[in-house]
């Protein structure tokens, strides 16, 4: 339970080597986001930053937690920074609220103890366990996706037999913005980069643009994985915009839909196209990817990944013809098993021929190359016709004034759903009318937001994606 600190992969590797399963934890959690996962997942150990202890002290009690290690964001930075690092995070920024708990151990003790003992290799399986990965629980209460090694290790070799082709040099530097706790980070940039000898830059809070960009500046970097809200981000600061791309060779977008409009300014600024990447929690992530040599934004997710089908289906798992939409539906190595304990739930999600439902619609086009519309739950159904926010919310940010925008759909008594939509506006003069004008020209009718909503920010999950749901439980 911590941000992105060297702690991180020196703990994660080690829990996998002697054959434990990882519940990789938000930091940002609140007590009972935090007691859900410990008490669902019956974690025993766990690794935290000091930072977040006060959280977990509220809640132990509660969980079956037996083994607390703490850490500090500069025990492992070595000598006076480490020491300078502390002082500044404890008593500076005052980042540390008081906290109890009983029977704590430091991890560098903790450390300096285990080397001291021969390790005992396990015998495993590639059904055994590694990760035990929440899903962000944005529709209700998070479930614990089982990862199998088998799944994992499926999915390194997928995406570095993806990504090798590609390297112009051995000399790799990865940027790690997104947390290590994220299936994509985890996967993407801790341990398939890690097993192509990149290094990795950890950034510990992405959210601070102007001290990431300040990172970025110090030294050059060949890849930069991201979500369309950090692309976007980016490429709105000034400061990142006179950085050195010169080494820059890949930016690989997942997690959420890239919209073209800040594709466009991302290619301008760096001279290199995000190329897009699909996948969930429960595939490891990695289900399909873009050339990395391509030249331009071209709003597909990309082609299946090695040993991976993809099949496009209708709600009674009949599959669709090419060009027309339907469930993105999965089968390959990678694909979990199931939930944790919810076996309902995993028999929910597969189609009878061991297909995973994705939840996301999308279409395939003849060279099959994949394209994906929306989650199927924030679809919204205005008169009859399917109206993807996607759609909507890239329309939107094409206007010069407005930052980010989410669309879902309220209760209409004359068309059953109509579209509301949030703005971040960078003009305080922008109006509900101005914004509907600039629809008209790009929408047809019925997409047309009913309302507009100005915001100072929206509801987010752990990697900036926004939160639909929460706006529409408003």
């Amino acid at each position: 339970m911590m941000p992105n600190l060297l702690q991180y992969p020196i703990c994660l590797l080690g829990a996998l080597r002697i054959g434990a399963a990882v519940v990789n934890t938000n930091p940002l959690y609140t007590t009972r986001e935090l007691k859900h996962q410990l008490v669902d997942s019956g974690a025993t150990t766990i690794v935290i930053a000091e930072n977040f202890a006060h959280t977990l002290s509220d809640v132990i009690h509660e969980t079956q937690i037996k083994n607390v290690v703490v850490t500090s964001m500069g025990e492992l930075l070595g000598g006076l920074k480490g020491v300078i690092t502390n002082i500044v995070v404890r008593h500076v920024k005052k980042l540390v609220p008081a906290w109890q708990l009983p029977s704590t151990i430091n991890l560098k003790t903790a450390l300096k103890t285990g080397s001291k003992h021969k390790m005992s290799e396990p015998a495993m399986a590639q059904s055994d366990i590694a990760f035990l990965q929440y899903t962000g629980g944005t529709t209700g209460v998070a479930k614990g996706t089982i990862l199998t090694h088998g799944n994992m290790i499926s999915n390194v070799c997928q995406a570095q037999a993806w990504v090798r082709p590609y390297l112009k040099t051995n000399d790799l530097s990865v940027v790690t913005a997104l947390p290590l706790y994220h299936i994509f980070a985890l996967t993407a940039n801790c341990l398939v980069f890690m097993r192509l000898g990149a290094r990795n830059l950890l950034i510990v809070n992405p959210r601070d643009i102007k001290s990431l960009v300040k990172e970025l500046a110090k030294a050059p970097f060949a890849y930069l994985t991201g979500v369309n809200t950090l692309f976007n981000a980016l490429a709105r600061n000034e400061d990142f915009k006179k950085l050195d791309f010169s080494s820059f060779q890949v930016a690989l977008g997942g997690g959420m839909a890239v919209q073209e409009a800040v594709a466009k300014r991302w290619l301008d600024i760096t001279g290199v196209p995000i190329a897009q990447a699909y996948g969930l929690t429960e595939t490891s992530p990695a289900a399909t990817i873009n050339p990395l040599d391509v030249k331009t934004f071209t709003g597909s997710i990309g082609l299946p990944v090695p040993s991976t089908e993809i099949a496009i289906r209708d709600d009674d798992q009949n599959d669709r013809p090419i060009g027309e939409s339907g469930e993105i539906c999965i089968r390959g190595p990678q694909v979990t098993p199931g939930y944790w304990n919810r076996p309902e739930e995993t028999e929910k999600v597969f189609d009878n021929d061991g297909f995973l439902r994705s939840g996301d619609i999308g279409y395939m086009d003849e060279a099959g190359y994949v394209y994906i519309l929306d989650r199927k739950k924030d679809m919204i159904l205005v008169s009859g016709f399917n109206v993807y926010p996607n759609e909507i919310e890239a329309a939107a940010i094409e206007h010069p004034d407005i930052i980010e925008a989410a669309a879902v759909g309220i209760a209409s008594e004359h068309s059953g759903e109509a579209v509301k939509l949030y703005v971040i506006s960078k003009n305080p003069t922008l109006t509900q009318a101005d914004v509907i004008a600039h629809l008209r020209e790009r929408l047809t009718g019925y997409k047309i937001p009913k309302s507009v909503e100005f915001r100072d920010d929206l509801p987010r999950t752990n990697v900036g994606k926004i939160l639909r749901r929460e706006l529409k439980d408003d």
